[in-house]
């Protein structure tokens, strides 16, 4: 066990998210404990919140979808992008993917989705490669030459869209694997950097939320399909 992943079982219970019950996750039950303690363990301030210790309303809505409607990415390949606790990496395996792959360069939270994928008894690879900045570490990650990502592939994005420069980032990202065939499936709860005129509405998800973590108690999230126009 490494010291990222003793950190997330001490700072952490084992819970289901509420629109998603059936899959557990090593989740926190307050927000600031847990970033002090993310301060102290690495020596040092001004940390990001620990994103991966909190099943996120984009993330929930993914799995829920995932669960309820298999068939998107049942025999394929899928990578989770921002993949936080991996709930959505996770789904997609019970959902009958056939190669899964969270993408996290958080080590606590790589740490956290080894956790969880043991949890639940699924096989989930995680990679810390850097996929946003270029398309080459997602190519490399999937073992294929470099452009040579098609239809075969599905791509998970979670609530990523909460702050300007990370939403202009993803959605360069997003066009240049859309162009190659990828499919993508997108799910936000309202954040202001949404690429809305890119996608196309499956279905929307009322979510519960913790005010230690949002301005309301239920956030109605949608999951969406990436259309390239």
């Amino acid at each position: 066990m490494t010291d990222h992943s003793a950190f997330v079982i001490a700072n952490t219970v084992v819970a289901g998210p509420p629109l998603v019950p059936e899959v557990k996750l090593h989740l926190a039950t307050e927000v600031t404990p847990l970033w002090h303690a993310t301060e102290k363990t690495l020596a040092q301030r001004q940390l990001p919140p620990p994103y991966w210790a909190f099943a996120w309303p984009g993330g929930q809505a993914l799995a829920r979808y995932l669960l309820d409607a298999p068939a998107g990415v049942r025999g394929r390949r899928v990578v989770d992008i921002g993949a936080g606790c991996g709930l959505s990496a996770i789904a997609a395996v019970r959902a009958g993917a056939s190669a899964v792959t969270a993408s996290e360069i958080d080590p606590f939270a790589a740490a956290a989705i080894a956790l969880n994928a043991t949890l639940n008894n699924v096989a989930v690879a995680v990679e810390t490669s850097d996929f946003l900045s270029t398309f080459d570490p997602l190519a490399a990650a999937l073992s294929v030459p470099f452009g040579d990502i098609d239809a075969d592939l599905c791509l998970l994005v979670g609530d990523m869209c909460y702050e300007r420069p990370l939403a202009e980032q993803v959605v360069a990202f997003l066009r240049r694997c859309s162009a190659r065939g990828a499919d993508v499936l997108l799910a936000d709860p309202g954040r202001a950097y949404l690429p809305s005129d890119r996608l196309d509405l499956l279905t929307k998800y009322d979510v519960p939320t913790s005010l230690d973590l949002e301005d309301r108690t239920v956030r109605t999230t949608a999951v969406y399909r990436w259309v390239a126009r």
